[in-house]
């Protein structure tokens, strides 16, 4: 399979480089769906329990590489698949807007598929080595993905901010690796398990921390989030979906399967995991509710839902840790329900954006306004979408939510945990809450109202090849809310790994209770639609128009409508110190004077602290030598013959001192 694989990419590779500029994309749309099919299939098969373990030769530097899929890696490669997939066939329709040259065009369609292809090896190699190697591919291949716009400055600035950060990820990994290697001689991932067993608590608990953060700058979690709300706005939309929904989602993986490696400090871990994710969830949903561009606000909303996932997996470890079965499976079961369904949402979010995007030419969210009327169809995709993320019936989201909730009012009996755990109950209610104000701000201020500026095109709605991969993406959002059990059920064998007998019979209840309250919700919307087709059939036809008293208004100004400011202006005030805020205005000149233009902005101040005061400071540094720099020739040639006079007497000076050394030892 693994031979067949690699075959199948770098065949679509060469055929991508090949074919007409119009038919990359569909070329690209062969090459996943070809991948995916060769994956899925071993996947289902080791979530049914037939796990697939294959080890592979790789010569004198890798060993022996294991391969091997379980039921976790499977589950995540079926994510990945399904995410990826519809991602390629909106992105295909997406580009048709952006004239681009050849060459980037197969570099774009080539990274994806390669992309891909790393995100396979990842779940599939449990070897450190060719795992490196994986985990490498997919953050060169992301930021190429990243800059397709490269023309753009402040793209390539968020691409390269994207590409530091994930190598320092990267350095993590690698010294958490050759931890465990020194110890081990071996580059199996069971050599964590066999370090942990025989180097005692501390310095396990250590070698978790090591990995949590290097899994965590990939993952988002803060303070490792900084690099997240800038790539994913600078990237096309198809490409922040998969970012969002499946790229950060490897590092959830790691952790997953760094705490399956882990046989001891279950509480501990769970209460570390328990607390970064809470701090994680409530920070994002703050930013992301005084955000004023679209993407980034989707984009703190990815660091919220990692918090979510987060606190699903703290108090999963939490369960382990306790003994407890039905704390463990909720957790678990959360958590990994949360990567499919913020996979589903939050794209199918991001596409919405894209398609208002192509629409408006604008991401500003102020300079929207009135779009329903004119793209009916993305606006109900995304407000599906922002029901979803919000964590309401009866859509997906609430599955997920629901089984984390469970996990955590369970755990609030035990003694140990119920002051800690009552307060992630408050946290992850105030994250549900801040969400909802955030997209009822978001979807208002975009599709409802009046449109606020002049478009000088017409607008229209994307065609059906667009919204096909939405439309699905949709289906399976509501199909999870109304058959939870089945998704409940198939998580069955990875929460098996965690903990040996975790308690179905309390699953099946709580599924029960999510599937009766999805379909009443549902029975509500369409009691609400039989009575609106009533009122529409009965009502008279007869329709008297007048003027409406307005209070003194006598015209319908854009400018009466609240804007992405002034929705939120009393919250703002309240997490002002969490925030930068920047201010810009015009000033009152003369009797009459002319329109103003205000912006406000506000900025992350957990980011200005750990990357652009150390980044301003190191500037100013490099800065005091720019005299070197200085456009002669003859300084340049005297520079390298004083790099040459230096690199032939340092070695003679250090040989000197040690001689010089040996001699008075013997004296």
């Amino acid at each position: 399979m693994s031979v067949a694989f690699l075959i199948s990419t770098l065949l679509f590779i060469l055929l991508i480089s090949l074919v007409h500029p119009g038919k990359k994309g569909m070329v690209a749309v062969a090459g996943i769906i070809v991948n995916s099919v060769m994956s899925s299939w071993i996947a289902v098969a080791a979530l049914s329990g037939n796990a697939f373990s294959q080890v592979l030769n790789g010569g004198p530097v890798f060993g022996d590489i294991a391969i091997r899929l379980d039921s976790i890696s499977a589950w995540f490669i079926l994510v990945t698949n399904f995410t990826m997939l519809m991602g390629i066939l909106y992105g295909r329709q997406y580009l048709r807007h952006h004239p681009a040259r050849s060459a980037d065009m197969s570099m774009h369609y080539i990274s994806y598929l390669l992309n891909h292809a790393a995100l396979t090896g990842i779940y599939f190699i449990q070897n450190m080595l060719a795992f490196l190697c994986a985990w490498e591919i997919m953050a060169i291949t992301a930021f190429i993905l990243v800059i397709f716009e490269h023309a753009r400055m402040e793209t390539l600035k968020a691409g390269i901010n994207y590409l530091i950060q994930s190598h320092i990820s990267i350095i993590l990994l690698t010294l958490g690796f050759i931890w465990v290697y020194t110890s081990t001689g071996s580059f199996d991932f069971e050599a964590i398990r066999t370090y942990c067993l025989s180097a005692g608590k501390e310095a396990a608990l250590l070698l978790f921390l090591v990995f949590f953060v290097g899994f965590g700058i990939k993952a988002g979690f803060v303070p490792f989030h900084t690099w997240l709300p800038h790539a994913h706005p600078a990237a096309p939309s198809h490409v922040s979906g998969i970012m969002s929904g499946i790229l950060i989602k490897a590092g959830i993986y790691g952790i997953l399967r760094l705490l399956l490696l882990m046989p001891e400090n279950h509480l501990a871990m769970g209460y570390f995991i328990l607390a970064v994710s809470v701090i994680t969830g409530l920070y994002g949903v703050i930013l992301a509710i005084v955000q004023h561009n679209i993407k980034k606000l989707l984009a703190y909303h990815s660091i919220e839902n990692i918090g979510i996932i987060g606190i699903g997996m703290g108090i999963g470890t939490i369960g382990v840790g306790l003994g407890s079965p039905f704390m463990a499976f909720a957790g678990y079961a959360g958590a990994m329900l949360h990567v499919l369904n913020h996979a589903l949402f939050k794209s199918l979010l991001f596409y919405s954006a894209g398609n208002v995007y192509n629409a408006l030419h604008t991401l500003v969210i102020d300079r929207m306004g009135g779009l329903i009327r004119n793209m009916p169809r993305t606006a109900l995709f995304f407000l599906i979408a922002s029901l979803a993320i919000c964590g309401l019936p009866p859509f997906n989201g609430f599955i997920s939510e629901f089984l984390i909730y469970s996990g955590l009012l369970s755990a609030i009996g035990s003694s140990h945990t119920a002051s800690v755990i009552i307060l992630a109950v408050i946290a992850l209610a105030l994250i549900g809450g801040l969400a909802l104000l955030c997209f009822t701000k978001a979807f208002g201020i975009i599709f409802l109202g009046t449109a606020r500026h002049v478009q000088h095109a017409e607008i229209r709605e994307e065609n059906n090849a667009t919204l096909f991969p939405m439309a699905l993406t949709a289906i399976l959002i509501i199909f999870i809310g109304l058959l939870p059990q089945l998704f409940i059920s198939v998580l069955r064998r990875p929460v098996e790994l965690f903990m040996n007998m975790p308690d179905l019979e309390g699953m099946r209840v709580s599924a029960q209770i999510m599937q009766q309250i999805s379909i009443a919700v549902w029975g509500l919307v369409l009691l609400i639609a039989i009575l609106w087709l009533l009122r529409k059939a009965i009502a008279s036809r007869q329709v008297t128009v007048g003027p409406t008293w307005g209070c003194a208004y006598t015209t319908d100004s854009p400018k009466l409508q609240y804007t992405a400011s002034s929705f939120v202006r009393s919250y703002a005030k309240i997490i002002k110190p969490l925030t930068i805020t920047k201010k810009s205005k015009d000033e009152v000149l003369g009797i009459i004077p002319k329109p103003l233009h205000t912006e406000t902005h506000f900025h992350d101040k957990l980011e200005s602290g750990l990357v652009d005061w150390p980044t301003r400071n190191l500037r100013g540094f490099l800065g005091r030598f720019k005299f070197l720099q200085n456009g002669s020739v003859q300084f340049y040639v005297l520079y390298g013959v004083v790099f040459i006079a230096i690199s032939i007497a340092v070695p003679l000076i250090i040989n000197a001192v040690r001689n010089l050394a040996h001699i008075l030892k013997h004296l």
